[in-house]
């Protein structure tokens, strides 16, 4: 009878076990793909509690269909008070791999950027992807594509899968572009006072995981959030 108890137990052990394992499998297999209107697919992966796009958004209409407006003069970027895109240097094929630079005015907008079921990350889900990832002044190590980044490099860190890369960005003092492979600006949803609106930032220099506010007529990167 101790014999058939202790099989009996054991069997109940690892039934257990294999039942919390395939549970913790799941929580983190909330990783998959999602198309934009214009049929961009973007990976996805679950980092803390929500589930974020890898790559920058490039979608060229919002939600409803309407374009976003692309930008190309210098002189007229500065100008814009509504929604507005450009690619770095106006080279279509930094807009295929770093996503397009917006202004806050196309994040803000009723029409929506981000695909059906998706926005774009508030400031405070942006905190609470540098808590998940240890905290503002570690979380840009893992945030960022490895090997994309350039020296000094953190070979211990772990990536997260974010896959941040140095996507540059657009001033709004001139319309010019700075900074591509060097660092990246992302915008949030959340505004600031003042005619600014909030942000993140990440830089080749450190692994940190900056915020911030800015003028609304920059262009910066912009990651989008699961609803």
């Amino acid at each position: 009878m101790k014999q058939h108890s202790r099989i009996k137990n054991l069997w109940y052990v690892t039934a257990l076990f294999m039942t919390l394992l395939i549970a913790g499998c799941r929580g983190k297999s909330d990783t998959g793909t999602v198309t934009d209107i214009d049929g961009n697919t973007y990976g996805t992966v679950k980092i803390g509690n929500h589930i974020w796009m890898t790559e920058n958004l490039k979608v060229t209409r919002y939600r409803n269909g309407a374009p976003i407006t692309e930008v190309i003069d210098t002189a007229e970027w500065p100008k814009q008070t509504a929604g507005a895109r450009c690619a770095y240097d106006n080279n279509p094929e930094n807009g295929k791999t770093f996503g397009y630079l917006y202004n806050w005015f196309s994040v803000s907008d009723p029409r929506k950027l981000a695909p059906e079921g998706w926005h774009i990350a508030t400031d405070a889900e942006w905190a609470d992807l540098a808590e998940a990832l240890g905290g503002e002044n570690e979380a840009g190590n893992a945030v960022k594509a490895p090997g994309k980044w350039g020296e000094p490099a953190c070979e211990e860190c772990q990536s997260s899968g974010f896959n941040a890369l140095a996507s540059g960005a657009r001033r709004d003092a001139d319309g010019g572009f700075l900074m591509l492979g060097q660092f990246a600006q992302f915008w949030t949803s959340t505004p600031a006072s003042n005619g600014k609106a909030f942000v993140r930032a990440l830089g080749f220099y450190d692994g940190a995981l900056r915020g911030g506010e800015a003028g609304q007529k920059n262009g910066f990167a912009v990651r989008c959030v699961k609803d």
